[in-house]
């Protein structure tokens, strides 16, 4: 592996952890704290809809960075396949990675905030209720993919 190449593979693979730190960092710390708001105002300032309006914001700004890490991994995974450094693992994770990070922002996140957008009584319906479950059960699968990427690659680069 070339010089350059070799930075663009560590480049690559501090963006792959910090788009998994912050997608982690988003749904363990984030989202507690967000929707416990009582616990630690000490009373009920904001409502569940309202918690859940900021949670909203806070992953439509995550999407942001999903959608950049998209392009990214079209752009290195592709250059890794046209050079034959492919594996079955590494392509499924890149698969997986692809597709649910196109769903959560692309589908997931505009459906929720539409689904927002109609007030409190829309969201508590067993739409949005599937909805978010999926878009739950979405992430997870985008981070284990993601943690599947960062381990291929690093072990490649470590040869």
């Amino acid at each position: 592996m070339n010089r350059y190449f070799r930075m663009v593979t560590m480049g690559y693979l501090i963006l792959l952890s910090a788009v998994l730190g912050s997608g982690l960092f988003a749904g363990i710390v984030v989202a507690p704290v967000t929707f416990h708001t009582e616990q630690w105002l000490g009373s009920d300032i904001l409502t569940q809809f309202q918690e859940g309006q900021i949670m909203t914001e806070n992953f439509l700004r995550l999407s942001y960075l999903v959608n950049v890490l998209v392009v990214l991994v079209v752009l290195y995974e592709g250059y890794k396949f046209k050079k034959f450094e492919r594996d079955t693992l590494t392509q499924i994770a890149t698969f997986v990675v692809l597709a649910t990070g196109l769903l959560f922002s692309q589908y997931y996140i505009p459906d929720i905030i539409a689904m927002q957008e109609q007030g409190i009584e829309a969201t508590k319906s067993a739409a949005f209720i599937n909805t978010h479950k999926g878009s739950e059960i979405n992430f997870k699968l985008f981070s284990f993919a993601l943690l599947i990427l960062i381990v291929q690659n690093m072990r490649k680069a470590c040869k």
